[in-house]
């Protein structure tokens, strides 16, 4: 009986391995396939000679887009977008979270009915870009116009990420914030030195996904920015791809790179941020899902 069950752990073992590592090849192949086409050679990428590994490798579609004072500009915008944007929603998600979580609060069910209502927005329910366009009015009335801020204010928060914080600050034990109370602790203290601290997981966790939204921002900036020295790097690949592939623009291509080279290069430093940061915050990312996600 040892034995059979040995086996069948083994056999078990080798598929679920097996999968993983499928699973792994189809999620990294997007990406090892992008560095590859923007090094190759114009030949191997126009004609789909690209497999996994590059071919004539050359750095030109590199060296020009670093040259590109408008692709650090963006990057300086995205970086600028993403970090303010990150700290703005993880504020405004964390008290509300904390209020939600709060059975003395006035009208609490009220409140959290809306705000799960207001998950079908974003389902499409309403098409987002007339949220777009009105978010943008409200902005311009009081002065706010063109300008990366308008993308920080308007992303301020995320239904699910505060379900997520408040499902979190459920599970805190009560007895732990009426001690701390009972030392004279405001309720902000409160938050901060005992919902905060208990809630680190979690709060990574929501980070993270505010950080990656942010970062690969597109249709906020579009519909939100039209000056072009404030666009995110996002708006940026998507106007360079409309530039590369247009057919009178490419007429008089000769370079030994293809076009779309630089798309790929873009896309590659556009990826990069994210593949350093996310192994730093890995061992949050789970455990606040857990946590976040199951009431206790």
């Amino acid at each position: 009986m040892k034995r059979k069950l040995e086996i069948s752990e083994l056999i078990f073992k080798i598929i679920s391995y097996t999968l993983l590592t499928i699973f792994a090849l189809c999620c990294l192949y997007p990406f090892l396939y992008a560095i590859s086409a923007s090094i190759s050679g114009r030949h191997a990428v126009e004609y789909n000679e690209l497999i996994l590994f590059p071919k004539d490798i050359q750095f030109d579609a590199f060296s020009r887009m670093f040259n590109d004072n408008m692709f650090w500009n963006a990057y300086t915008n995205t970086l600028f977008i993403t970090f303010y944007g990150t700290i703005w929603a993880l504020f405004t998600s964390i008290f509300g979270a904390y209020a939600l979580s709060k059975k003395r609060l006035l009208f609490r069910k009220g409140f959290n009915f809306f705000l799960v209502f207001t998950m079908w927005f974003s389902a499409g329910l309403v098409p987002q870009y007339l949220n777009y366009l009105d978010t943008k009015r409200v902005f311009n009335a009081v002065g706010i116009m063109d300008d990366k801020w308008l993308v920080v204010i308007a992303m301020g928060m995320a239904a699910m990420n505060i379900i997520l914080l408040r499902n979190s600050f459920e599970g805190v034990p009560s007895e732990i914030e009426e001690a701390a109370i009972v030392d004279g602790a405001t309720e902000m203290q409160v938050l901060w030195r005992v919902y905060i601290p208990m809630s680190k997981s979690i709060i990574a966790t929501v980070a993270l996904f505010f950080g990656i939204s942010r970062w690969n921002g597109y249709f906020w900036a579009r519909q939100m920015i039209s000056n072009s020295n404030e666009h995110p790097l996002q708006v940026f690949i998507r106007l360079k791809l409309e530039q590369y592939t247009d057919p009178e623009q490419m007429a008089a291509w000769n370079e030994a790179y293809a076009s779309d080279s630089i798309i790929y290069a873009l896309i590659v430093c556009s990826i990069v941020p994210i593949l350093i940061i996310y192994p730093f915050i890995q061992k949050y990312f789970a455990k606040g899902v857990n946590v976040g996600g199951v009431k206790e």
